[in-house]
């Protein structure tokens, strides 16, 4: 499978609420990092469980992402490595407010599994949830 196809696997997963179905998309030793992440949320998860828990914990909150629209994807010279410009289409469930969330992605792909995904999400870009 190659970046494209996990990618787009990722956000129909997403779209469709099937945390099961996104987790599957990483190894078993991958990393996901969130360099910017607000606060009570973890800036590194190592390993698929751990990526579970988080999935799980995040789908209990209050936003429905209706979608992942990439902007630009960015191929590397490492054919592992992929940048993505995404905005994030989501409304809060609560409020039923939609927001755009902006971020870069950067995800190491290999063998048709994720093992890295860095998300650099600016906290101004995420509302207020509580």
């Amino acid at each position: 499978m190659t970046p494209e196809e996990v990618l787009e696997l990722r956000r129909q997963y997403l779209i469709d609420r099937d945390f099961e179905g996104f987790v599957s998309l990483f190894a078993e030793d991958a990393v996901l990092e969130l360099p910017f992440a607000v606060q009570g949320l973890p800036d590194r998860l190592v390993g698929r469980e751990a990526i579970r828990e988080f999935s799980l914990q995040a789908a209990a909150h209050a936003v429905d992402i209706t979608d992942l629209r990439t902007v630009q994807l960015h191929r590397t010279i490492d054919p592992e490595v992929v940048i993505l410009e995404l905005v994030t289409e989501a409304r809060h469930t609560t409020t039923d407010v939609p927001f755009q969330a902006t971020c870069i992605q950067v995800f190491r792909i290999q063998d048709g599994k994720i093992k890295l995904f860095r998300d650099y999400v600016g906290a101004q870009s995420v509302p207020d949830l509580t």
